[in-house]
């Protein structure tokens, strides 16, 4: 009788074992199904050194979520090159669908992206640009017209100058430059550099180096006063930068905005502020908001459709005099 209710016993518990094995099994099929539905994207992104690059990191969030369909997975390559490489391989390996790269600059892609197209994964270029032997590596390109915002910002200045009366004066300008051989560094020195040389009172009498980082753009700045202290316009290629410029011009007694002209990239929202307290002449907008156009991109390309290789953003330039009109529609 005992070994009767035993043998009950054992039986029902591995009836209660098969049917959670059932179970999971069959909530595990239902998961796989579930995600076979979603597209998978794999962004290789830069890193966050700026509140730019969160903006646009949050975009893809955003955009790229289960909610609209998309599996994203997101790798930070703390700005080296050689992470985002292994990071894009990573991706390959797992078979993704759409691979989506924010450059940290803009050579050494060839041989990854090779790899990628042989594997069969589409590849969307964001932010910056790369410079490859064949663009059929990459499906196409999504950003800014950075030349364009080069050229905005030496118009801009020139016309600011001619408003104070200062038009005719010698101008000495100091230039704090992102990472060398970033799309962002080089169309921006260009467009500047050339536009600005019609110009002969204007005169660039430094370029030091600041990574897009706020105390590196600080510690250039410090650079710049040391050598000139007569700087009188400074075109920071990024707004974490024109903080960290505006820091060390008010360490030395001297009025950013005023004393100092600053001309920045990007119009986050910290920049309308800066500009409301009178420390930011203008920001030349960089719309970081890339995740809506990336999204529609994959599904396109999911769905057999065709896309234009380049596609720009829409952009503005915001003076300090629209500062506070402007602040609270700033999404970033």
């Amino acid at each position: 009788m005992e070994k009767k209710k035993i043998l009950i016993l054992c039986i029902t518990i591995a009836s209660i074992l098969l049917a959670g094995c059932t179970i999971t099994k069959n909530h595990r099929e239902t998961i796989s199904a579930e995600e076979k539905n979603l597209i998978t994207v794999g962004f290789a992104q830069i890193g966050a050194e700026s509140d730019w690059r969160i903006a646009n990191t949050e975009s893809m969030k955003e955009a790229l979520s289960v909610e609209n369909g998309f599996r994203l997975l997101i790798s930070d390559a703390q700005q080296k090159q050689q992470n985002q490489t292994k990071a894009v391989r990573d991706f390959i390996s797992q078979e993704v669908d759409v691979i989506v790269i924010a450059p940290v600059t803009e050579d050494g892609w060839d041989t990854v992206l090779e790899e990628a197209k042989d594997a069969g994964i589409p590849v969307i270029v964001v932010d910056r640009m790369i410079n490859v032997k064949d663009d059929s590596l990459y499906t196409c390109w999504v950003g800014s017209d950075f030349e364009k915002e080069g050229r905005a910002a030496a118009d801009w200045l020139v016309k600011y100058m001619e408003a104070r009366g200062e038009g005719s004066d010698h101008h000495q300008i100091a230039i704090l430059k992102g990472t060398i051989g970033s799309t962002a560094e080089i169309g921006r020195t260009k467009g500047f550099n050339e536009a600005i040389k019609k110009y002969q009172n204007y005169e660039i009498v430094s370029e030091q180096l600041g990574d897009f980082i706020q105390t590196k753009g600080k510690k250039a700045m410090e650079f710049c006063l040391q050598k000139n202290p007569d700087i009188d316009v400074v075109i920071a290629q990024n707004d974490n930068m024109a903080f960290g410029a505006i820091e060390a011009i008010e360490e030395i007694g001297k009025k950013p905005g005023k004393d100092i002209a600053i001309v920045s990239f990007d119009a986050v929202k910290a920049a309308f502020e800066a500009m409301i307290e009178g420390k930011l002449n203008v920001s030349i907008e960089c719309n970081p908001l890339h995740g809506p156009r990336v999204a529609e991109i994959a599904k396109k390309i999911m769905s057999g459709e065709s896309v234009d290789k380049l596609q720009y953003v829409e952009e503005g330039i915001y003076p300090s005099e629209t500062a506070a009109k402007e602040l609270p529609n700033r999404k970033y």
